[in-house]
């Protein structure tokens, strides 16, 4: 049985472009780009040309990129190098509705003498800036807002945040893992200090990322040791992994409209199949400024992990959610924050598409949800009577 794949928010397969330039890095150019040798030193080359690649999808220079092993680590990186750098007990604001590895981090900080504030959204999942406004007049800060949701897609108004930010004095960074390669971004146009990008979210193999940090930015590194990433980054460099993130970010750059037009109207299709044939079904987020290939989508008395699993057994795959909090009974922190009533808060699916999701993917995801749906509300208790 073959797999339609609507879990691209989780991770995306490996392009074959991609698959094809890494291969050389295993069998023949293996050597350690930091070695004085030639065989060692010949693949520095193709490393930098990485660094241009991925530099050139979001309008840095090469030299404000900088490699990590995911996103998760370029955020960490972000938010606690800045705030090494500030010195002493700072202000660090975020939002409610993060993923866990800017919420993690921003709470650990909290625990550890800095006063963090937590910014709410509203029912569209838009964050609250008049909330933001106020955060910031308690003094210089260092901000870390998401450029979109992973969950519902909704898209902050990130170039207003920033400016709110360097306003009021502060250093911004954004978790921009879910845009990158889906929206344009040209941080050279932006008031972005920091941005964090993850490659298996664009068509890269998991465990390579990377961190934007625009120059003159006071940053502290977050891994010590070696001389690696020009001091700002210890570690031997990944090379086949960076050289894949390199391609992926090129192909990311040729297929962007595709994924603005083409991935958006597979994905309004399917939203407009399953609120016709699926009552009692409501979509989750703004639905005006959302990533084109997100559809976050409950449906009432029921639960997701149910849904889940039945589509999973007719070969579909989606999520209830962010794949670093599968496995938790608790609903998504994110629905909670936007308020999504109880009783569709836990029947809550995400479908996230790709540029590789077809026509006849999204039919018979159409055909195979409704029965899903149908079976599960008629062993649930929790369904109203009709009159």
């Amino acid at each position: 049985m073959n797999t339609v794949y609507l879990d691209n928010n989780a991770t995306s397969c490996v392009a074959p472009e991609v698959i094809a330039v890494m291969e050389p890095f295993f069998r023949e150019l293996w050597g350690n780009p930091s070695s004085m040798h030639l065989f060692g030193g010949q693949v520095r080359h193709d490393l930098e040309k990485a660094r241009a690649q991925v530099a050139a999808l979001i309008g840095a220079d090469p030299s404000e990129i900088i490699f990590t092993s995911c996103g998760t680590e370029s955020d960490n990186t972000a938010i606690r190098g800045t705030v090494d750098a500030a010195g002493g007990a700072m202000n660090v604001i975020t939002s409610r509705v993060e993923h866990p590895a800017v919420l993690v981090t921003c709470r650990y900080l909290a625990e550890h003498g800095h006063r963090v504030f937590e910014i709410g959204v509203d029912a569209a999942g838009q964050l609250g800036l008049v909330q933001l406004g106020e955060a910031l007049r308690e003094g210089p800060a260092v901000v870390s807002i998401m450029w979109a949701n992973n969950e519902t897609g909704v898209i902050f108004p990130i170039e207003e945040i920033g400016e709110m930010v360097h306003a009021a004095g502060g250093v911004f960074h954004t978790d921009a893992v879910q845009a990158v390669g889906k929206l344009p971004i040209d941080v050279k146009q932006m008031p972005i200090d920091l941005l964090s990008l993850s490659g298996h979210k664009l068509h890269a193999p998991k465990g390579i990322g990377a961190l934007y940090v625009r120059k003159g930015t006071r940053f502290q590194p977050f891994m010590l040791g070696g001389h690696q990433e020009d001091n700002r980054r210890a570690g031997t460099e990944n090379v086949p992994y960076i050289v894949g993130l390199g391609k992926a970010c090129e192909l990311a750059l040729q297929h962007r409209d595709a994924e603005m037009t083409s991935v958006a109207a597979l994905r309004d299709r399917l939203q407009a199949g399953l609120l016709a044939t699926c009552p009692d079904t409501r979509v989750n987020g703004d639905t005006k400024n959302r990533l084109p290939n997100t559809l976050n989508i409950s449906f009432e008395y029921i639960e997701g992990e149910g849904i889940l699993m039945h589509l999973s057994d007719l070969g579909i795959a989606a999520s209830s959610g962010s794949a670093c909090t599968s496995g938790s009974l608790e609903p998504s922190h994110v629905l909670r924050a936007m308020g999504v009533p109880f009783t569709a808060v836990h029947g809550s699916v995400r479908f996230s598409l790709s540029r590789y999701t077809t026509a006849e993917e999204i039919d018979y995801t159409l055909k195979q949800v409704p029965g899903v749906v149908n079976k599960l509300r008629a062993m649930s208790p929790f369904v109203p009577k009709r009159t």
